[in-house]
């Protein structure tokens, strides 16, 4: 499939978040009912690291909703650190679709909680849109993507919160925001890091007094 083949069937609104506008980007390039993964890898070129890590992560911020996209987040963060322009998904990946108005429906109540970073969100050059910063944004999905996979209460949320933040930068050629991202996920993969641990820990413990 050719990516410049698509056309947007939707405006352009410059007046929605840029998560929301994301988002309907996205949605107007595909007016199918589902929209597959390696559709949107093909049709985003060097966006597309930024647009799918964002994509994979928005289900992470909402109540109820398990993650079950780390294993998709850990290949293309370790393509990304790896120093690819452009995602290969494997065929199994590529194949995963999202429903159009689940996405739109993600987009809504993920941007409610990004209010405070989207509101200065706009390229600007800088570090964190450069090579190194796209390798560190990489490695740091990949840390973030075992945070999701590895079960823990509450460890979900920091670490996806981050890394929609990172990814969204990304998207928008944003350093600063990029920036605001490493640090956020840093801190959010300590934290799942720490509660992993001593839950490691405790279990031990109760092993050895058990037994």
């Amino acid at each position: 499939m050719d990516g410049a083949a698509h056309t947007p069937t939707e405006p352009h609104d410059e007046h929605l978040a840029p998560i929301s506008r994301i988002v309907t980007d996205v949605a107007a390039q595909f007016p199918g009912a589902r929209i597959t993964l390696g559709e949107m890898a093909e049709a985003f070129g060097d966006r597309a690291f930024g647009l799918l890590i964002l994509l994979l992560c928005l289900p992470s911020l909402l109540p109820g909703m398990a993650s079950v996209f780390g294993i998709p987040m850990l290949i293309l963060g370790a393509q990304m650190g790896m120093g690819r322009r452009e995602p290969k998904l494997p065929r199994f990946i590529a194949r995963q679709s999202i429903k159009r108005e689940d996405l739109l429906r993600l987009a809504g109540a993920s941007s409610r909680w990004l209010k405070p970073i989207e509101r200065f969100v706009k390229p600007r050059d800088g570090f964190f849109v450069g090579p190194i910063g796209d390798r560190l944004v990489g490695w740091l999905t990949v840390y973030s993507a075992l945070m999701l996979i590895l079960p823990g209460p509450g460890t979900n949320g920091p670490p996806a919160f981050g890394t929609i933040v990172m990814a969204l930068g990304v998207v928008e050629a944003d350093s600063r925001v990029v920036g605001i991202g490493v640090v956020l996920t840093t801190l959010g993969c300590i934290f799942a890091t720490c509660v992993l641990g001593a839950l490691v820990w405790m279990g031990v413990r109760a092993l050895g007094w058990i037994f």
